[in-house]
């Protein structure tokens, strides 16, 4: 088993009030936390992993394919690979979304920290 704890130097900012920390990753599959700052784009993009999550705080306009979803705190999705999607998130306040990839996102690898303990 590898074991990932919290540091500050786990924590990358990939967009303006958008930083997301990967907590573990291995076997096809990658966890990733995001913080996003209220009224935020996270814009609208694609990529062939399943993207499945939970909103652990906040909320916001959530548009995957040609549909559009309200999310709060407790929503969980599932966005199939391939399907482009966007989030805006709502102004009241931070929001923090736990994110599952699989597979394991490789073009997030460079910002993973080793395990601290294997």
């Amino acid at each position: 088993m590898a074991l990932w704890n919290d540091r500050p130097e786990a924590w990358h900012e990939i967009l303006p009030g958008v930083k997301r920390r990967i907590l573990a990753h291995g076997d096809g599959v990658m966890l990733v936390l995001y913080e996003i700052a209220p009224s935020t784009t996270f814009p609208m993009h694609t990529h062939p992993h399943v993207q499945a999550g939970t909103f652990l705080e906040g909320g916001g306009t959530f548009r995957v394919g040609s549909d559009t979803y309200r999310v709060r705190k407790g929503s969980a999705y599932s966005v199939p690979g391939g399907v482009p999607h966007e989030l805006v998130t709502d102004p009241g306040g931070p929001s923090r979304v736990l994110d599952v990839f699989v597979p394991e996102r490789q073009d997030f690898l460079g910002e993973a920290l080793a395990a601290d303990q294997k």
